[in-house]
């Protein structure tokens, strides 16, 4: 039993060796995109965001559905609403607005906006399209059908 413990260190340890420059390469990163801000022409705080104002009577409309101790729950229909307004991406200043009207902590806005894959936080195409690239999806072939899309369109991922 030692000696088995003891291989099973060393392949594990092995193969850790082998996956870790992998592992270290790679950050979280959905569509290209870093986990953090980096001013850019079209995304700073300069760049002005405001809802319309057929969009603020949803706001209201959202923010009605909560109690007004719970207003940050209303964070995430309010990103994809500023979202759907800006073009199909979250500009910093959109944030900021979903922020205040939430009465949050800027950063836990981006922490949403950066953690779930359905807000694009930089500009995108005319047609934005995303792949699952967990484990299980992988096991099932995805990386195929990636680059099946990849070939069909001529194009590469984050183009």
């Amino acid at each position: 039993v030692h000696s088995f413990t003891m291989l099973s260190r060393f392949g594990a340890s092995r193969f850790a060796s082998k996956l870790s420059p992998v592992i270290r390469s790679q950050s979280r990163t959905f569509a290209g995109q870093k986990p953090f801000h980096i001013d850019t022409p079209e995304n700073n705080l300069e760049v002005h965001f405001d809802f319309t104002l057929e969009n603020y009577d949803r706001v209201k409309y959202i923010m009605a559905k909560y109690p007004n101790n719970y207003k940050q729950a209303a964070m995430i229909p309010l990103l994809d609403l500023a979202q759907r307004q800006h073009g199909g991406w979250l500009p910093l200043t959109a944030m900021h607005k979903v922020a205040a009207i939430c009465e949050g902590a800027t950063v836990r806005v981006y922490e949403v906006a950066s953690f779930y894959t359905m807000f694009n936080r930089n500009p995108v195409g005319k047609y934005f399209i995303q792949l699952c690239g967990t484990t299980p999806c992988m096991i099932c072939g995805s990386e195929d059908i990636k680059q099946t899309i990849e070939k069909h369109l001529g194009i590469k991922n984050g183009e």
